[in-house]
């Protein structure tokens, strides 16, 4: 694109938070934003830790022509400290990777008309610097409401609260109190979680928060957060634009096996079982899983990784080890009627949206929550880490649109027999009808807020009137 061309249109720079599950939904909102309004012109800046990643690359290289990205020197691994979360690996990495952004926000500043800067919800150190050149600031939530309200309260609680993971803490606008347990990593076995709060103390510094949900789905939550900025009270100028998922997947890896074979099962028949883009089980786990599905009687397609003790072990890094190799002995040929396991990767808006796929396995990431809503897809909830716990508690207590898999205390972990017997619950009989009714009303919701004059889609058009206006 010509210097002339770009001069003219308004200019937003976007620093994706570390991670493919972070960098999707905000180069979907990217689209969302130039397709919508075609005088506003998008790039991303992108903090890496390593190599990037080939799905990385191939969703970078199918950006429209109003979109393009430019990839941070890579921050190293020896760069930062051992043995520490990943959600503070993340913030590291993009720490380490300011002097970069600074650099490539000068040049934009030098050949575009730069309005805004858009970074993810662990990338609120680029706020610094986009003070430094005075440009507005907006930290968009690939997370829902519910999370950000929380959030937005964390300073506020008690530390004495998270002593007892059996305590519960209220969130502004949720009709349920929330267990400590079922709080985001690291916050319950981080009494103070400081790192978290100095975070989310950012949020009164920014311009706005850009929040992938939409009012049918988290009304409450997205209501408390905006009425008290009505009342005059220091509170986020908050953006609900969703739901903003993929169209479709860009990977074609294992399309063919996969899709051809849900081509041939019977409508509404099989459950697929996936635990995101990073989610990795025990060893113990994925036999007591195996034999769970086994016992079902139920079809299933399940994408599977290699086996860890950390249930986050693959956000940040690629598995080489062949999955299949960890399964139990004879598992495949006993199940070769039944269901079909993949190594690593699913196309999975082309599974959800599959007319064969009855429900979903998830480990209730807010992408997979999402897509799951969007394609009417009832959810049984497993979820590993992060936010996912009390997204789960949402879609199972608020929402009623998931069953939530029970963990043996003693063991840890979730028993085949459980794994059976909630399989069969969402599959057959009136409990798992209803909550197809349920998820059926929001799947229509969705569509009608991104539809024109839709609720999500006004508010994207005040946003972008308003960088336009800059």
């Amino acid at each position: 694109m010509s210097q002339t061309i770009m001069e003219k249109k308004t200019c937003i720079a976007m620093v994706p938070s570390p991670g493919l599950s972070h960098l999707i939904p905000l180069v979907e909102f990217a689209k969302k934003l130039v397709e919508q309004h075609h005088n506003i012109y998008v790039t991303f800046l992108i903090p890496t830790l390593g190599s990037t990643s080939s799905s990385m690359i191939q969703i970078l290289n199918n950006l429209p022509p109003n979109i393009n990205f430019t990839i941070l020197p890579q921050i190293n691994t020896h760069q930062l400290p051992q043995n520490v979360h990943f959600v503070t690996k993340m913030s590291l990495t993009v720490k380490l990777s300011l002097p970069f952004l600074h650099e490539a926000l000068k040049s934009l500043t030098c050949t575009t008309n730069l309005a805004a800067l858009v970074f993810g919800m662990f990338s609120v150190d680029a706020l610094e610097v986009a003070k430094q050149f005075n440009l507005l600031s907006y930290v968009f939530y690939a997370t829902g409401a519910i999370f950000l309200s929380f959030s937005f309260s964390l300073p506020k609680i008690d530390d004495s609260v998270f002593t007892e993971l059996t305590n519960t803490v209220n969130i502004p606008g949720c009709v349920v109190p929330y267990k400590v347990k079922d709080l985001p990593d690291p916050i319950p076995y981080e009494r103070s979680s400081k790192s978290i709060v100095g975070r989310t103390k950012i949020l009164s510094l920014v311009d706005g928060v850009i929040v992938n949900s939409f009012t049918d789905l988290e009304g409450d939550a997205i209501r408390a957060l905006q009425e008290k900025r009505l009342n005059g009270k220091n509170a986020l100028c908050v953006y609900p634009v969703g739901p903003i998922i993929q169209s479709k997947s860009t990977n074609n890896e294992n399309q063919f096996e996969c899709i051809e074979w849900l081509n041939t099962q019977p409508q509404k028949s099989v459950l697929y079982v996936s635990f995101g883009s990073g989610g990795t089980l025990s060893q113990d786990q994925i036999n007591e899983l195996a034999f769970g599905l086994e016992l079902s009687n139920q079809k299933f397609l399940w994408v599977m990784r290699a086996p860890s003790n950390s249930s986050s072990s693959a956000y940040l890094t690629r598995q080489k080890e062949n999955p299949l190799d960890y399964l139990p002995i004879g598992f495949l040929e006993r199940t070769k009627a039944q269901g079909l396991v993949i190594p690593s990767w699913a196309p999975q808006i082309q599974v959800l949206s599959h007319g064969s796929i009855a429900a979903f396995l998830s480990h209730c990431g807010w992408n997979s929550t999402l897509e799951s809503v969007v394609h009417g897809v009832p959810i049984i909830a497993w979820p590993l880490f992060a936010e996912q716990r009390m997204n789960a508690v949402t879609l199972t207590q608020v929402l009623k649109v998931a069953i939530r898999v029970k963990v043996d205390e003693e063991s840890g972990i979730v028993k085949r027999d459980e794994i059976g017997k909630v399989i069969k619950r969402i599959m057959e009989g009136n409990e798992g009808f209803e909550i197809c009714k349920r998820i059926k009303n929001l799947s229509d919701a969705a569509s009608d807020a991104l539809c024109e004059n839709g609720s999500s889609y006004n508010v994207l058009s005040d946003l972008a009137l308003k960088w336009q206006n800059i």
